[in-house]
């Protein structure tokens, strides 16, 4: 059974939720906390680049700075902008920015769902995003490296050093400095593709401990590395059968994997790919939480669940906004859960934000973040407060929009 991005389609299961409504939410109880304040926030001046329209973005934090990168397309020549940007005030004020790989070598395929990821330790960054390949759609992963800060950037190596079909990757860099990356691929060539890993000591000069996790996952849903109790590294993925997320596990820098647990049973049958990951988090009490979307029958839509035992079982999920709710993330920080996500209603899709003051037993009632058509959140906790980003629709192509919530 092929499984490959073009065989299948979410939109109409997705209309499916919409129409339905798939049951109200659960009944929560007040938050004992206000409403944290947005004010907004202009990561890039696209005009004064000469840019057009942002295709792909990734946020991260590092000890006090939040560094981004972003692909966009030149106004002029419709050719790729691939930069870095970052704030040391939690995303109020940025950077100029730093083109990455002004001349990548070939295409990018990075786009909002598969985006270009970075990470950083300290003055070491590194880049990964999805080049063009042989076919238009797929290619392999390419990457690039910084070791003075995002200054300048040099290409670096292949996380496997092949050309085959790599897509959704992610990347985390741990207390130690080394850099972890997951991603899809289907190197075994039966038609479905596996949840992949390997690790940098230098930033990505190198590759080592490169390993299937899992050799049976979706094809097309984004995947979330995190750092757990003890300094585990977690990764979120959707798995192949059933459809629900899962929760891979590592308690040695990556030497060896595990699967820790599923992440919401809903028991989700589907022969297809909703390009749908998830999101994961760790709160200051070392428990973990996540954010996940599911399509089974009576239960469509977006869930948040807790872990107190470092991903070996979770609460009973929790639904998180309307039927529509779908692209999700969520972050821990100062003593609060902050959940992002999108959801389509009949003008168009919208950003909505809400939050918990109790560890997630209680939320806020959802609220709208962004004033237009806007997807594909993303979130962060900084030290001062909480940075939200997305893609908003503009009559010239997508802009890339922040928050500072505090």
């Amino acid at each position: 059974m092929s499984n490959s991005p073009a065989a299948f389609c979410w939109m109409p299961l997705l209309a499916v939720a919409v129409l339905s409504g798939c049951g109200e939410p659960l009944e929560l109880g007040p938050a004992a906390a206000k409403p944290l304040a947005a004010a907004a926030s202009v990561p890039v001046d696209l005009q004064g680049l000469h840019l057009q329209s942002v295709a792909s973005f990734d946020v991260y934090l590092d000890r006090n700075t939040v560094h981004a990168a972003f692909v966009a397309t030149a106004a002029d020549t419709k050719t790729l902008y691939t930069a870095y940007v970052y704030s040391e005030d939690g995303g109020r004020h940025w950077s100029s920015p730093q083109a990455i790989a002004p001349a990548a070598g070939r295409p990018i395929e990075s786009k909002a769902g598969n985006d270009i990821q970075i990470a950083a330790s300290g003055e070491k960054l590194l880049a990964v995003w999805q080049a063009t390949g042989e076919l238009p759609g797929m290619g392999p992963l390419a990457s690039a490296y910084s070791t003075d800060g995002g200054q300048t950037w040099t290409a670096g190596a292949k996380p496997t050093g092949s050309d085959a079909d790599q897509s959704h990757p992610d990347l985390l860099a741990d207390a130690d400095g080394r850099f972890h990356a997951v991603w899809l691929d289907d190197r075994d060539e039966n038609g479905y593709q596996g949840l992949r890993y390997a690790r940098s000591s230098d930033a990505g000069q190198h590759w080592e401990l490169a390993q299937t996790i899992d050799d049976t996952s979706c094809s097309c849903c984004w995947n979330r590395l995190a750092t757990g109790a003890g300094g585990s590294i977690n990764t979120l993925y959707r798995d192949m059968v059933p459809r629900d997320m899962a929760l891979a596990q590592s308690a040695d820098a990556g030497a060896s994997w595990h699967r820790a647990s599923t992440v919401g049973a809903f028991g989700w049958q589907f022969d297809g790919c909703p390009h749908n990951g998830g999101g994961l988090a760790l709160a200051g009490d070392g428990s973990l939480h996540s954010v996940v979307w599911t399509g089974a029958e009576n239960r469509v839509g977006l869930y948040h669940m807790q872990s107190g035992d470092n991903g070996a079982s979770w609460t009973p999920p929790q639904r998180l906004g309307e039927g529509p709710a779908f692209h999700a993330d969520i972050a821990a920080g100062a003593g609060r859960l902050v959940a992002v996500w999108d959801a389509l209603g009949p003008e168009g899709s919208r950003v909505y934000i809400s939050e918990s003051a109790d560890n997630g037993r209680n939320w806020l009632p959802a609220r709208q973040l962004a004033p237009a058509s806007a997807s594909f959140p993303r979130i962060v906790a900084t030290p001062n407060g909480f940075l939200a980003m997305w893609l908003e629709q503009s009559p010239t192509g997508k802009q890339w929009s922040a928050a500072v919530l505090q």
